[in-house]
């Protein structure tokens, strides 16, 4: 899938977010640095490592849910292979005509008759303010209120699609053979409730790419991966006030 108008890179300054979403992230251990991509993209660092600049830091890791669980993306190390995709259409049984994770393109001018590709995966980002679950009318889709994926309740679902215009990351399709929307819930029933500690895609990924884990667990390998002082943690979408917990990065 290409974005055929993604902006050019650029920070714009902390100055464009509103003070309430800066907070909110500083109750993650997360300072904003600077907003990129024309403020679509939101950077952040370890609050920890901003304290001098930001005033007093609640600990890092003080999240709503335990477990709670997150994405990061290494985003460079993609390079579309779709082995993630793959493995998640066998892995939940999504049509050919659906998905639950994608990986989007964008090819960028060098100069001079040069280009770069660059891929992004995108997938549900289980917002902690999700507007999905907001606009739901019969409460079809909701947030687990143990580990906080975002979760689809069939049998409520009337198909309306209102939460597929409400998602900030196109993240969901309606599914034809149970008249109903479908979206990644981080392989909750198909992997972790059989105890396996990665999503499909995360291990299916010959990059390692996609690292899944628990944001309240400090030994995890994504929590040090949010938390390395020298890395610049982004979000997509950050203006909509969704609060997502997939991560991007470059590593």
């Amino acid at each position: 899938m290409k974005i055929s108008d993604w902006e050019k890179s650029k920070n714009e300054g902390v100055d464009n977010l509103p003070s309430g979403e800066r907070r909110r992230f500083l109750q993650f251990g997360l300072a904003v640095t600077g907003v990129f991509l024309g403020g679509s993209v939101l950077s952040l660092t370890s609050a920890r490592n901003a304290q001098g600049m930001m005033g007093p830091v609640p600990p890092a890791g003080k999240f709503p849910y335990k477990p709670h669980y997150t994405m990061v993306m290494r985003q460079n190390r993609c390079i579309d292979c779709e082995r993630c995709m793959e493995a998640c259409v066998k892995t939940n049984n999504v049509p050919s005509y659906g998905y639950r994770t994608t990986i989007l393109e964008q090819v960028r001018s060098l100069g001079e008759n040069q280009t770069e590709r660059v891929f992004m995966p995108v997938l549900c980002n289980h917002c902690n303010r999700p507007p999905c679950v907001r606009v739901c009318p019969t409460t079809a889709t909701y947030k687990d209120k143990t580990n906080g994926i975002v979760m689809m309740d069939y049998k409520r679902c009337i198909g309306c699609k209102t939460c597929m215009t409400a998602c900030p990351y196109n993240a969901r399709y309606f599914k034809e053979e149970n008249r109903a929307i479908d979206k990644c819930n981080f392989c909750i029933d198909t992997r972790l409730a059989q105890g396996e500690k990665k999503t499909a895609c995360a291990a299916a990924c010959p990059a390692q790419v996609r690292i899944f884990g628990d944001l309240t667990d400090s030994s995890s390998e994504a929590y040090k991966l949010i938390h390395r002082p020298e890395k610049v943690v982004w979000v997509l979408r950050p203006e909509t006030g969704a609060m997502p917990n997939v991560f991007y990065m470059n590593d």
